[in-house]
């Protein structure tokens, strides 16, 4: 972290090396094509998202939306969903122009996208409520602990913890069923960060998937099934999975947008985000315009497919920085868990002060 105007603000140092690395990249890139790694760009006039399975259902609706007016009637879209990870991956090499992500992107994903020259634009579009899911048909859990989730999903648990009762002893003795994110989704990156500590410490005997479809049909086909999945996912399930309220030690709390916005539904609530080219937004009008829509729309949109919309201020904050294409996150590039929708518009607005004050 470092100072900027008049000693007030504190402002993450990555982001601002994050623009300026890239920005020198691009002002040297007549002097230096040699070194620079040659891409594979969506072909022009077309506009590629791939990413977040989670945040694929908001960057469809928009789609949809966007194809139903004027401006979008003529517009050709590709909408995809590989995973966040996977979607960092084709985003820093240049193949796509929007990377849907359920977390913010890491120091690594940034030094490849550095490495090939490709600017990246964070844009916060929702919050989520990531939902503990059971089987209708479950009658005996009523919640469930962030202590009793880490002992189902953590390494040890692997073929240890498989029954029940092994949860809570006053469950029953019946056979556990789990489904959850695999391991190219950011998903599972946030669960195992609040939950397992990381990553690499979740158990891999599970049914796991980048597309959360696959999870909560496993969910609702078996009686003891037990997964984690995406709000909007168990909103869009209709009664075919049940949500557990989640006790983080301070009692049980349920997914719901009252819980996310009052900061209670800890600690598995989450921004979601898209990324964009920087170069791509400047080169291809159909990319500015489709963006530009998504910002003004974001709100109802997000709200129609199951996930909290962001205050009006954020959306703001958003538009702005997309219009004068400020490269950079207002994350760490680590894990940072327990990012409230009041943290998330601070960091916003941090983000765009230190920008402002960097500039000479």
């Amino acid at each position: 972290m470092i100072y900027t105007a008049h000693n007030k603000l504190r402002f993450p140092l990555i982001a601002i090396l994050v623009a300026i690395t890239i920005f020198a990249m691009n002002a040297c890139a007549p002097t230096q094509q040699a070194e620079t790694p040659t891409l594979i760009a969506p072909p022009a006039g077309k506009v590629v998202a791939d990413g977040s399975s989670t945040v694929y259902p908001i960057t469809d609706a928009v789609a949809k939306a966007f194809r139903s007016n004027p401006e979008g009637r003529k517009a050709e879209l590709e909408v995809k969903f590989a995973g966040t990870s996977a979607g960092f991956r084709r985003f820093c090499a240049g193949e796509t122009d929007i990377s849907n992500a359920s977390r913010p992107i890491l120091k690594a994903e940034m030094a490849t996208c550095i490495k090939n020259g490709v600017g990246f634009i964070e844009l916060p579009v929702a919050f989520d409520a990531l939902t503990i899911a059971v089987n209708p048909q479950n009658t005996w859990a009523k919640d469930i602990t962030v202590a009793e989730l880490k002992k189902v999903w953590e390494r040890p648990a692997q073929g240890t913890i498989k029954n029940w009762n092994q949860i809570r002893a006053s469950y029953p003795n019946q056979p556990l069923s789990l489904f959850g994110a695999g391991a190219d989704s950011g998903t599972f990156d946030y669960f195992n960060e609040v939950i397992t500590g990381d990553a690499s410490n979740s158990r891999s005997d599970y049914v796991g998937s980048e597309d959360d479809n696959i999870l909560v049909q496993g969910i609702s086909k078996f009686p003891a099934a037990l997964g984690y999945i995406p709000h909007a996912y168990y909103k869009q399930s209709k009664g075919a999975v049940k949500a557990l309220p989640v006790d983080d030690g301070k009692g049980a709390i349920a997914p719901d947008d009252a819980n996310i916005k009052n900061a209670t539904y800890q600690p598995l609530a989450r921004p979601l985000f898209i990324y964009v080219n920087s170069k791509a937004a400047q080169d291809k009008p159909e990319l500015r315009t489709f963006v530009e829509f998504y910002l003004k729309n974001a709100s109802r949109l997000v709200e129609t497919v199951g996930y909290l919309p962001l205050p009006e201020d954020a959306y703001r904050l958003a538009e702005i920085q997309f219009t004068r294409g400020e490269i950079g996150t207002a994350f760490q590039g680590v894990p940072e868990p327990d990012i409230t929708v009041a943290e998330l518009l601070r960091r916003q607005t941090t983000f765009q002060e230190g920008i402002q004050a960097s500039k000479p």
